[in-house]
This record gives C-alpha cells, sequence and structure tokens, in this order.
C-alpha cells in the first residue's frame, strides 16, 4: 500500500521495510515493530529494489540469505547497495543465523548498520532498529540543512561583516584546506557548530561525513560507547556490535562540543587517538584505525579549566592546534539589522508567511540589547516575531519585557519615511563602530569598510 493511501498516523511514523522469503519471520518482525513503525513487506531483492523506489523507507531490515541465490549471500549485499546508494543513504541492519557471522561482518563492511541473529529477541530487533533510525534521522536533518542553504554553503552561511567575525573566519577558511586540528571557543549560541560544518563543507573532506557530538548532553556512562563503540557484550544493553562517532567519521570531520565536559578518562583516550589515529571498542581487542579530521569546540576557556586541573594540558596542546574565536553578537552589533533581517525572512518562508519589514524603533531595541544568548536567541527571537505579529513590517508589540528596557528613550517616530529609515540606520551603525573603536574614527571607518572621509562626512551631516 502507497505511502498516499496510508492513515495519516501511519504516515508521520518512520518507515521499515522487512524483507525475507520466510512469511513467518515478516510477520514475526513486523508485530515486533509495527507499534513504532510503518512497516512495508518484501519477500525478494526485486520487491525490495521497487518499494526503494517507490517510498520513502527510514531503515532496511532484511535476510542475507534470498531468493534465487540462497546458498550465498548475493542478494542480500545487493539490496544494502541499493540502500546505501539513496540519498541520503537508507540505514540497513540484517538478518543472520548463529552460523553466518562471517556473513554479517562482510555486510556490516558493506555498509549495514548492525546485525543481530535468529531467533529473533524482540528486545534486541527493536533496540538496533531504533538506533539505526536514529542516524537515519541525523542523516536526513544533515540534507535537509544542505538543500535549505543552496547557494549559501560553508562560510556563506555565516552571516555579518563585522571586523571581529571576519578576523575568524579569515583564519577559518586557511585552515579549512588542511587536515589540522581546529578548537573553536566562543560563547554559547555563537554558531560554533556551523563554523565546524564550514570548514568541513570548504574541505577535501567535504564528500565524507560530519559527525556531531555534544559531550555535554551524554551521560559519562555512554560517552565512551558513544565515541569508540562496543562490542556485544560489553556490557549488560549492549546486546549488539556498534559502531561510534570515530567510526561513523572515517574520511570526514568529527565535531565534539563543550570538549571540557569529557572525563578524564575518556581524555586520555582522546589523547591517544588524536596521537595514534587508533583504538578498540568498549570490550573488543582489535585495534581500530580511522582517517578523520576533528574539531573541537568549548564554551569556556580551556586554558582556564587546564590551570585548574579540570583539563588534561597534553590533550589541550593537541587540540588547540588552531585556535578560532567566535564572537559574542554584542560583540558585532553592526552585524545584528542584517540576521535579523535574515532570520526573519526565513521563518516567513518556514511559515508560509509574507517576508515582512522591521521597523526602526525594533532595530534600535536589537541593537541596544546584550544578547546573552547569542545568535541563537536573536533567531528564536525573530521567528517568534513573525510568527506572533501579522503585520507587514515588525514593531515592539510582542517584544519581550527585557528588551523594551534597553529601548533609547529618543527612539524614531512610526511615522519615519524609508529614506528616515535609512538615515537612522546608518546613525546606529556609525555610533556602534565609534564605540567599538574607543572613538577612533580611522579604525571606526576601517571596520565599516568605508573611507575616513566618508565618514567624517557622515558624522558632520548627521550632528554626531
Amino acid at each position: 500500500m502507497g505511502k498516499e493511501n496510508q492513515p495519516k498516523e501511519a504516515q508521520l511514523k518512520e518507515t521499515i521495510l522487512v524483507v525475507d522469503d520466510d512469511e513467518s519471520v515478516r510477520r514475526n518482525l513486523f508485530w515486533t515493530l509495527s507499534s513504532d513503525y510503518r512497516v512495508l513487506e518484501a519477500a525478494s531483492r526485486a520487491e525490495a529494489a521497487k518499494l526503494l523506489q517507490q517510498e520513502n523507507v527510514d531503515v532496511v531490515v532484511s535476510d542475507l540469505h534470498l531468493p534465487p541465490h540462497v546458498e550465498d549471500i548475493t542478494e542480500g549485499l545487493a539490496i544494502i547497495e541499493a540502500a546505501r546508494e539513496r540519498d541520503p543513504p537508507v540505514q540497513v541492519v540484517v538478518v543472520t543465523g548463529t552460523d553466518s557471522k562471517q556473513a554479517a561482518r562482510e555486510a556490516v563492511k558493506r555498509g549495514a548498520y548492525g546485525f543481530f541473529e535468529k531467533p529473533l529477541d524482540a528486545d534486541e530487533v527493536l533496540h538496533i532498529v531504533n538506533q539505526a533510525a536514529r542516524m537515519r534521522r541525523l542523516e536526513v536533518e544533515n540534507a535537509r540543512l544542505r538543500d535549505e542553504l543552496v547557494g549559501a554553503r560553508g562560510f556563506g552561511r555565516l552571516i555579518g561583516s563585522s571586523q571581529a567575525l571576519e578576523k575568524t573566519l579569515k583564519q577559518a577558511r586557511a585552515v579549512a584546506a588542511t587536515n589540522a586540528t581546529v578548537l573553536i571557543t566562543g560563547e554559547h549560541g555563537t554558531g560554533k557548530e556551523m563554523l565546524a560544518h564550514a570548514i568541513h563543507e570548504e574541505s577535501a573532506r567535504a564528500s565524507g561525513p560530519f559527525i556531531a557530538v555534544s559531550c555535554a548532553a551524554l551521560p559519562e556512562s555512554l560517552i565512551e560507547s558513544e565515541l569508540f563503540g562496543h562490542e556485544k557484550g560489553a556490557f549488560t544493553s549492549a546486546t549488539h556490535m556498534r559502531m561510534g562517532r570515530f567510526e561513523l567519521a572515517d574520511g570526514g570531520t568529527l565535531f565534539l562540543d563543550e570538549i571540557v565536559e569529557l572525563s578524564p578518562n575518556v581524555q586520555v583516550k582522546l589523547l591517544r587517538v588524536l596521537q595514534e589515529r587508533a583504538f578498540e571498542r568498549v570490550g573488543g581487542s582489535k585495534t581500530l584505525t580511522v582517517d578523520i579530521r576533528l574539531i573541537a569546540a568549548s564554551n569556556r576557556d580551556l586554558e582556564t579549566e587546564v590551570e585548574a586541573d579540570n583539563f588534561r594540558r597534553d590533550l589541550f596542546y593537541r587540540l588547540n592546534v588552531v585556535p578560532l574565536v567566535l564572537p559574542p553578537l554584542r560583540g558585532r552589533r553592526e552585524d545584528i539589522p542584517g540576521l535579523a533581517a535574515h532570520f526573519a525572512a526565513k521563518a516567513a518562508d518556514k511559515h508560509g508567511r509574507t517576508t515582512p519589514q522591521l521597523c526602526p524603533e525594533l532595530l534600535d531595541s536589537l541593537h541596544e540589547y546584550d544578547w546573552p544568548g547569542n545568535v541563537r536567541e536573536l533567531e528564536n527571537l525573530m521567528e517568534r516575531l513573525v510568527l506572533l505579529d501579522r503585520q507587514a513590517t515588525l514593531g515592539l508589540e510582542f517584544l519581550p519585557e527585557k528588551m523594551l528596557k534597553v529601548l533609547p528613550a529618543a527612539g524614531v517616530s512610526s511615522e519615519t519615511t524609508f529614506e528616515g529609515e535609512i538615515t537612522a540606520l546608518k546613525k546606529r551603525l556609525i555610533m556602534s563602530a565609534l564605540e567599538a573603536e574607543g572613538g577612533n574614527k580611522m579604525a571606526a571607518a576601517k571596520r565599516l569598510g568605508i573611507s575616513r572621509s566618508y565618514l567624517h562626512r557622515l558624522i558632520s551631516e548627521f550632528g554626531l
């Protein structure tokens, strides 16, 4: 049954394609998975290939021994190849007998996410399918972000022309062409992951995976398994072998956010990987090697953490090959009008609204606010205003009280003409640049990207 004929509730579920020539096995998997997923069934590679073309499949669960060549795993491997060729790739979990572990390992080498053995254990099946579906969601989200920003790849996504941001981007562009380890520091919400992704996209590894891990979001008991993977039986809930983020990032870039949250034990293991590009899965003895580029990030000063004995000094030096600092939004106020307009247009497109204009009073308030949440806070605010304010020009009506308190008393009249709004914007930019440069007009002109004589003329014209 096609997705368009499915009940609405089923359409909202992720889709699992079960491939097995044994109907009893298909039924067993159907009842195990159908409460959480929309389940499709196929009895052969040909049927599976047709469904992969017709349906938006998220995970394939397939036997390796399929007709007409049940004596070998040719048909099963062909399904893996077809699924992984989709864009983004479909995750595959293979089903095997207890005497076919070598075949299962071959399947994993060919791109399968993992495998489980017959007879089927419902909890084990659901666990590994859940993990495969989670990986598929990450891949789909990465593809969505790429499509959403067509024409604004790499550093084009980091909007702003302020001197503080340009300095960092200039360094990032230079290091992107290399394989050097990068350490990005900056407050929460400044765009550290976006900068890391931009470096990846501008590098020779752009066609490889970009795997992001928030070290602060994972409990200490799981972080080692998440990074390095684990073997089946390594601990109580390890019902199958699982690849870690280092393996998944092979050939691409691994981004470790909030790296200061890593425990001392994991810091030691990470240091070894950086030195040797080798590690073992949890519970395993086989040494694995990977080809990755590591980008780390922290919202805290790692040198200070080293002095406080919260972070290993040798690991810091390994990470700090190329340090990049993302300035807070309050340190590049001249970028606020452009960012606000961009986020308003983005939110309008997302919610099917007409792109609004921003009134001068609103821009004044945005300029004066200190933005503790940085660019992320500004983006969230602009989406909220677009949703709540149906006017063609966004004003102050739905602005949070904390932002109204910093609004300058001498605001611009709501009757201001278009030319008046442009003049008001120029005044704010000039005042911001002069303030940032301590009144130094030559430096302010350079920050604004204009000549010193033109700046002097504008200052005189506006009576500043």
